[in-house]
């Protein structure tokens, strides 16, 4: 399992690059609200396809899916919904596990 601290600067490092992409495309305005819509994209395609997103890469974390299936897949877009309110992200189990994983049969765990 991951740690939080580990998940939380992957977070951070995703809301930065999804703020610097959605910049390049409203400059000089700041991005406003495009941020989150570049950081739920980017979340959705790279956890759904690849198991990790950018910051999570970074950091040497991947999600995991649970019950034998091999791709997080689909089940991407209701975790990164859930993600999006904090609140499931942050309120772990007794396993470390945010209510937003249990939800979607999903782990976080150390790539490296």
């Amino acid at each position: 399992m991951a740690p939080l601290n580990l998940r939380a600067g992957g977070f951070v490092i995703d809301v930065a690059m999804s703020f610097l992409v959605a910049w390049l495309f409203t400059s000089p305005e700041l991005p406003k609200n495009w941020s989150l819509l570049v950081w739920g994209l980017m979340t959705v395609v790279a956890v759904g396809l690849f198991g990790f997103t950018p910051g999570q890469f970074a950091v040497g974390i991947r999600v995991a899916p649970l019950g034998g299936r091999r791709l997080v897949g689909l089940w991407s877009v209701p975790r990164t919904a859930l993600t999006f309110l904090v609140i499931p992200a942050v309120w772990l189990d007794e396993d470390g596990r945010g209510l937003h994983d249990r939800a979607c049969r999903t782990v976080v765990v150390r790539s490296r």
